[in-house]
């Protein structure tokens, strides 16, 4: 039934304290706990009707933000750096056997240089070996009898050892520690050839550079020496001798 309502009196409003809900806005769910409510665009954004490829173009509109921010930075140089790996396998591919004719300039060169040296050893060792021969000979002469006059004796052969160790060390010198150094010697720096492993086509070892020397000392002290140099006309393809297959190297150009 409808209620009458008495004159001079106003009509009951709705209740809108804050915090009441308004009878006539229909109900809206409470939000979940933990749950992050929703962001609002920021004053002067594309705003909610704005897709994600607008918002993009926009930031790569020139003049816009990412313009703005990367307007005067300047990315430094830097100098370019070679992959060590690579340099390493062009180094090998470039390595060839170098000429003979500058070979054996190099070779003549040290082995003048390292005469020069260990002639100031074996001149006095030497003439002292011919004093003590010729001793042995004008005392046989004296007994007037046939005598067997030994050219090698304890006098003689410490002399000879004297000049081995002269021999081995001035070519430790010389030879050994350059080669496994720098790859090179005097006479090979001024001819432009150095020495190379095989495997590794870098500088040889102490211990590869020692066996290649002991090597050729030994057989130059035999008649085989000479075919030992001659060796690296017939050889192929590293132009070896035979001190350099003993130490499995080869001597290239360049250096």
């Amino acid at each position: 039934r409808a209620r009458a309502r008495r004159p001079g009196t106003a009509p009951r409003l709705p209740d809108t304290r804050p915090g009441q809900p308004s009878p006539t806005a229909s109900p809206q769910p409470a939000p979940a706990a933990g749950a992050v409510p929703p962001r609002q665009p920021a004053a002067g954004s594309a705003g909610p009707a704005a897709s994600w490829p607008q918002q993009v173009q926009q930031l790569a509109q020139p003049g816009g933000p990412a313009a703005a921010a990367d307007e005067g930075a300047v990315t430094p140089w830097r100098p370019p750096v070679e992959d060590p790996f690579l340099a390493a396998v062009r180094a090998q591919t470039a390595a060839r056997p170098a000429g003979l004719g500058r070979r054996l300039l190099a070779r003549l060169i040290d082995t003048a240089v390292l005469g020069a040296l260990l002639s100031a050893a074996a001149v006095p060792l030497g003439v002292r070996t011919a004093d003590h021969i010729d001793a042995k000979i004008e005392n046989a002469e004296l007994t007037g009898e046939t005598v067997t006059v030994w050219l090698l004796d304890g006098t003689t052969a410490g002399y000879l050892g004297m000049f081995l160790a002269a021999l081995l060390l001035l070519g430790a010198v010389y030879e050994v520690l350059p080669t496994a150094r720098w790859g090179r010697t005097l006479g090979k720096r001024l001819c432009g050839v150095r020495v190379m492993g095989i495997e590794s086509h870098e500088n040889p070892s102490f211990a590869e550079s020692l066996r290649r020397w002991l090597v050729y000392s030994l057989l130059g002290l035999l008649v085989v020496g000479v075919v030992n140099v001659l060796w690296c006309f017939v050889d192929r393809p590293w132009r070896q001798c035979w001190h350099d297959k003993a130490a499995r190297t080869f001597v290239a150009s360049g250096g």
